[in-house]
Order: structure tokens, then sequence, then C-alpha cells
């Protein structure tokens, strides 16, 4: 009779004993996967966001606030800053490009953001259907809003102003119509909806002034706001000269990327550290239940090690025997492991994605679980590997006399 029968045997017969083990190696392993995806992707969705922008310009107030809603998409937008100034700003020695950001509103939850098509170059974006705005109250839709509600083009949304704390106004009668669908690219541009800023001026008049038929006109220069200026630099000499530019501006302030992204990790990685404690837990757990159920089944089976001894098994097939039932178990956990982690994932995406945050998937394959498959069966190796030497000095007489 082979190793793998003998051991499969063994196991079927303590089953619930195998059952156990496997399962507590399982979660362990499904806990660190589900780290490793959701960090590493969430890191690469914060570095994505930021790439390409030096310099976030808006009003006074909390810079946090100011980074994560204009940059991530992740809170309500800050005051509005006059048109004007930000045309100032982008005209300023040593800026290379200048993007305009104006949101307030939505649809289905998605944000729906007046900007310009260095936007959408600026995070990659390339259409996957249709073409980009030409006009007011055209819009062009991220991979996550077309994923969720299919639109067609050519077909209308109404949009709803989201006032923080009450209900949402909509814009009647001054529906959008899409035009354009946007290929996936892991930043925020995935859950918007994409417009011109003529649209958020059309439909957010400082001064409401509208025609004979009820149509609200165009805002006029000096009126027109937006919520934030994305700042890329023409060299780094203008890391020191562009926030002192815009300090000269009452209620302006400039907020680098980079430092909001060092704060979201700093949030992140405290989250990480707490989950990773249990992660611990549970190896810790799962290691010392595989360890006790291995030692004991030693000890119930020296008898019939003695036996296959006086047959004829050698001390190392005896020892490989444990080590073999060790890397077994440990197999099982870690495949387990693996699928339930990369199932994890995905349900934690898709809660995501109904919230319109970042998105993560477990249909995704990280290079480092080729290290978590492999401590799983190094774990199996070596808390088999004391009850394996046991076997291995097993003292045949003595064993059988003992009965």
């Amino acid at each position: 009779m082979t190793l793998a029968r003998i051991s499969i045997r063994y196991l079927a017969r303590h089953l619930s004993s195998t059952v156990l083990n496997v399962a507590l190696l399982a979660f362990a392993v499904a806990a660190v996967t589900v780290l490793l995806l959701t960090g590493t992707q969430v890191e690469e969705r914060i570095d994505r966001d930021t790439r390409g922008i030096d310099l976030v310009v808006g009003a006074r107030g909390s810079e946090t606030q100011l980074l994560l809603s204009s940059v991530h998409g992740l809170d309500n937008p800050t005051a509005p800053i006059g048109w004007g100034e930000a045309q100032e700003i982008a005209g300023s020695r040593g800026v290379r490009k200048a993007i305009p950001l104006a949101f307030g509103d939505r649809y289905f939850g998605f944000r729906v953001v007046g900007t310009t098509p260095d936007y959408v170059a600026l995070h990659g974006a390339a259409l996957t259907e249709g073409r980009l705005w030409l006009k007011p109250l055209e819009a062009v839709v991220g991979a996550d809003v077309a994923s969720r509600l299919r639109p067609r083009l050519g077909s209308s949304f109404e949009a709803i102003h989201v006032v923080p704390g009450a209900a949402g106004i909509p814009h009647a009668k001054h529906d959008y119509t899409i035009v354009g669908v946007l290929g996936r690219t892991g930043s925020v541009l995935d859950s918007l909806i994409v417009t011109g800023l003529e649209s958020y001026w059309t439909l957010h008049p400082a001064e409401p002034r509208t025609d004979d038929s009820g149509l609200l006109l165009e805002t006029p220069a000096e009126l027109r706001t937006i919520n934030a200026l994305l700042v890329a630099y023409e060299t780094s000499h203008a890391a020191a000269d562009i926030p002192y530019v815009v300090a000269g501006y009452p209620g302006l302030q400039a907020v680098a990327p980079s430092d909001g992204a060092v704060r979201l990790y700093g949030i992140f990685r405290v989250a990480l550290d707490m989950l990773r404690i249990f992660v611990t837990v549970l190896i810790a757990s799962a290691v010392l239940s595989m360890f006790i159920a291995l030692y004991g089944s030693l000890k119930e089976r020296r008898y019939d090690i003695a036996v296959m001894r006086t047959l004829g098994a050698t001390r190392e097939r005896v020892m490989a025997l444990l080590l073999f039932e060790g890397l077994l178990l440990s197999s099982a956990g870690a495949l387990l492991g693996l699928l339930l982690g990369h199932a994890l994932t995905s349900m934690l995406g898709f809660a995501l994605q109904q919230a319109q945050q970042m998105s993560v998937t477990g249909l995704t394959w990280h290079a480092s679980e080729f290290l978590v498959l492999g401590g799983a069966l190094a774990i199996g190796m070596l808390t088999a590997l004391v009850p394996a030497w046991r076997a291995h000095e097993t003292d045949i007489a003595t064993t059988l006399a003992r009965g």
C-alpha cells in the first residue's frame, strides 16, 4: 500500500480533526490573500490617481477633504473657487498643465465631473465606444459606471445636485446625453461620469438666468466657479514657486498629492496592521492545531508503526508517512484558502463598487501568492517534522511489548 493511500485512509477515519485543521489553515491563508490583494490594489489605485499631478489648488479648509474629493473621488467637494483665479494660476510661469474640476452632481451615486479632455488623457483612458463630449450636457462614462448601469450611446439621464445632509435636487428638464464609454484605467476615472465645464456652469449658474423657453443661459465668465485645479509642473523649480503664487490669493490653498498619499497610506496601514495581528493569531492556531493532530496520530499509531517496521518498512519510510500527512493537510488548506481569499476579495470589491468607493477584484493573481502557497506547505512540513522524527526513532521491541 502506498504512502498516499495510508495517509488518506487515516485522515478520512479522523474526518472531524482533518476538517478542523484544513479549515483553520484555509482561513489563515484566505486572510493573508485578502490582505495581499486588497493592499496591493488600493496602493496601486492611489498611485494611479495621483500620477501626473504635482499640486491641487482649492478653497481653504481641510487639506485631506480637498485631496480625497478632487484626486480620489472619496469625499464631498470643498467650497468653489473663482474660475478667473484658476486661470491666472494656470497661466503662471512653471505650470505645464492645469486641469479644472467642477462637481456636485451625481447619477445613481456616481459623481458627475465637469472638466476638460486633458483629465481623460491624464489617466490614460481610451474610448471603447463613441466619442468625447463636444457641447454642453454631453457626457462620457467610466468603466465601472458602464459595467453597473450599462448605458446605451445616445441615452439620457437626469443628474441630481447633492446637498450634504439633505435630499438631492434634480436638474429637471436638463438631461445629459451619453456620447461615449471609457475603457478601464484602474483609477478614479472608472467611477466617474465626465462632461465639459460648460455643462457644470449651465446647470449651476451663480445668478440663474433663463431665456423665454426656460432654458438656463450661459454663466458670465466673472461668475464661473470650479472646485479644484490639478496642476502639473513644467520644471522642478515650480515646486517652490507655484505654492507661493497660490498663497497670494485669499481663500485658496495648495496641497501636494504626494503628501495626501502618505496620509492615506498611513490610515490604510493602521487598518492593515490590525488585520495582520488577527492573521498571525489564525496562523499560530492553525500551526498548533496541526501539530497536536499529527503528534496525536503518532501516539495513536505507535503499535501500527512498529508492526510496519517488522514487516519491512524502513525508518525513512515511516518518517515520510508523517511528513506526507503534514504536506497533505497543508496543501488542502493552502489551495482552499487561496480560492476562499479570491472569493472574499471579489465580494469586498463588489461591496465597494456598490458604494462607489475604490474597487478591488479577486479575479487577479499576485506573484507573492506563490510565497503564501510555499509558506503554507512549509508550515505543514515543519509541524510534521517532530512527530515524523519521533516515528523514525520508534523502538520496535519496546512498542510491541507494550501492545
